[in-house]
């Protein structure tokens, strides 16, 4: 089993950033991808980035509104993956989930990820 924590939610002026971080622990894998997710209130789980992890292939996605602000990366030696946000608008406000899965596929389907962690809150004041 898989147990995923997640960290570093928070309110934050539009203009600011933040760090997200994703604890890692449990079985884990040689090759997986891990992935962040966000959910409004009132709407659905949407994609934000994903990266693969595997000793030789790393690859990122991000979706498009939050290209050039966030970037997905990976502390292997602490079993961590981070999100770091910049440049945060309002619009970025939602609890952020991080998931993973088996595979070197970076994937944007939520349904195409098999464990979940709790979620963070993340508040953009305008």
């Amino acid at each position: 089993q898989v147990q995923l924590v997640e960290s570093g939610g928070g309110l934050v002026q539009a203009g600011g950033s933040l760090r997200l971080s994703c604890a890692v622990s449990g079985r884990t894998f040689n090759t997986y991808v891990m992935g962040w997710f966000r959910q409004a209130p009132g709407k659905e789980r949407e994609f934000v980035a994903a990266i693969s992890i595997s000793w030789n292939y790393r690859n990122t996605k991000y979706v498009d509104s939050v290209k050039g602000r966030f970037t997905i990366s990976r502390d292997g030696a602490k079993d961590t993956v981070f999100l770091q946000m910049n440049s945060l608008k309002p619009e970025d406000t939602a609890v952020y989930y991080c998931a993973a899965a088996l595979g070197v596929t970076t994937r944007v389907d939520s349904t195409q990820y098999e464990y979940w962690g709790q979620g963070t809150q993340v508040t953009v004041s305008s």
